[in-house]
């Protein structure tokens, strides 16, 4: 079965993201109030994918971001290279008092029945300050590219980043590539810029640009303005609720040809149950269950887009692709950190039906 998708043999480059990258303070199971240390990791939804795609997958990728020049703009940037990640910057000097800045994630991991705690400081953030105009996207798509990226956390950061999206997914279709877009709605982050109406008035511009929507039956209607579906969910893991969605959101956005999710249904923070669901070109997709025992959340759903994006650019049958994004997403999940630690391997076997015996 075809995606309906006119992938780009040729390209130079397989993807490129587009979204801000951040660094998150990770103290472990320890609350913030608490803590004496913390880890760090480099992270951004829209550079995870980027990440995942070049780290694990072995493509051909970049990242166009916003770099303050300074330490913590040094640790990010190293960190991005040794991902295998190629950055497209636009530089800000730090004034050594006040910024502009790289953003701060601060997320402790909870344990039990304790949640997962996620907050920001994102003041005077660098990537907040990019505006159209700020990047040669005719340098940075030469050669082609295979597929455009970016995500709704960029997007929710100010007034302008939205306007980049647009801007770059634009001259992505013009240089032949695929356009994808996370819709990862934040409340927190929308409700600084108007809540929801802000969030679907942007998402919606953002939207008639794009061929793969990623996004939850929450996210299409918090994020996109769509109402719900008359069909209830009878559990997270029901993807009727999703589904019932398709024909609003393709009748709405028709050029779409993919929209795509995770499903979890969280029994306690390190034990959650995992499958995946995905629309493509008119048939429904559904990945297995499994039960996951969690060490760090964070990043399981760019994981699961990481792999989805891998299976069809090389063009793994559509089920097979929804089970690579599926594995990933779950492997993601057993290590610390953003981004991923697994190989193709490790994701191939799990998805094929491997378990975690030992492999000698």
């Amino acid at each position: 079965m075809s995606y309906g998708l006119d992938i780009n043999a040729d390209a130079a480059r397989d993807f490129i993201s587009l979204g801000a990258l951040v660094h998150r303070l990770d103290p472990g199971i320890i609350p913030f109030r608490k803590a004496h240390t913390c880890e760090i990791h480099v992270s951004g939804g829209e550079f995870n994918t980027a990440a995942n795609l070049a780290n694990c997958f072995g493509l051909n990728t970049g990242v166009v971001s916003a770099m303050a020049d300074y330490p913590i703009g040094d640790l990010i940037a190293e960190r991005v290279r040794a991902m295998g990640v190629t950055p497209f910057y636009k530089h800000f000097a730090h004034n050594g008092v006040n910024g502009p800045n790289m953003a701060t994630v601060y997320s402790d991991r909870g344990q039990g029945v304790r949640a997962p705690v996620v907050f920001y400081n994102r003041c005077n953030e660098a990537a907040a300050q990019l505006k159209p105009g700020d990047f040669d996207w005719d340098a940075i798509f030469a050669g082609g590219v295979r597929w455009f990226h970016s995500g709704g956390i960029f997007a929710a950061l100010s007034p302008t980043t939205s306007e980049v999206i647009i801007e770059g997914m634009q001259a992505a279709k013009a240089a032949g590539a695929v356009v994808s877009y996370d819709l990862n709605f934040r409340a927190k982050l929308w409700q600084i810029w108007g809540g929801e109406d802000r969030a679907s008035e942007v998402n919606r511009r953002i939207v008639e640009n794009v061929d793969v929507l990623v996004g939850n039956e929450e996210d299409l209607q918090t994020g996109l303005g769509i109402p719900g579906p008359e069909v209830a969910a009878t559990s997270k893991l029901d993807p009727s609720a999703f589904t019932a969605m398709i024909d609003q959101v393709v009748g709405q956005f028709p050029q779409v040809k993919t929209v795509a999710t995770t499903l979890r249904e969280v029994h306690s923070t390190n034990r959650h149950s995992w499958s995946a669901v995905a629309w493509i070109n008119g048939e429904t997709h559904l990945a297995p269950t499994a039960e996951l025992d969690v060490y760090d959340r964070v990043g399981g759903g760019d994981g699961f887009a990481s792999g989805l994006i891998y299976g069809t650019i090389t063009g793994e049958e559509p089920a097979d692709a929804v089970r690579l994004g599926w594995a990933h997403g779950a492997l993601i999940t057993t290590f610390p950190g953003d981004t991923t630690m697994a190989t193709v391997d490790d994701v191939r076997a799990f998805a094929a039906g491997g378990s975690a015996r030992i492999r000698r």
